[in-house]
């Protein structure tokens, strides 16, 4: 593990040392590349973390309602909510739905 560290260390300055003045041009379309790669980062992760913190609480719910009885007025609300939450399973089966009904 130290000869790794002090490899690194050696190889950063020597880099640092043997380093030579560079004029290059960066053109304004660079930049605007990386920008919009860097916001798809932030997007995809922030879409991959909702996706995984939507799921976690849904388990945590249902092992807390595993102990306790539901009344029938919860699950109607909690159909009633779930009515107004679209998923990709309801956008999917419309599409077969369709498909079938031309036939």
């Amino acid at each position: 593990m130290k000869k790794a560290i002090l490899t690194g260390l050696n190889m950063v300055c020597l880099s640092i040392i043997l380093a030579q003045p560079v004029y290059a041009y960066i053109d304004p379309a660079t930049t605007s590349y990386v920008i919009q790669i860097v916001a798809g980062i932030v997007i995809a992760c922030g879409a991959t973390i909702g996706i995984f913190w939507s799921r976690i609480k849904r388990k945590v719910k249902n092992r807390k309602n595993k102990g306790e009885e539901i009344s029938q007025e919860e699950l109607r609300s909690a159909a009633d909510r779930e009515k107004d939450v679209i998923t990709a399973d309801d956008l999917l089966g419309d599409d077969d739905d369709e498909g079938k009904e031309n036939k």
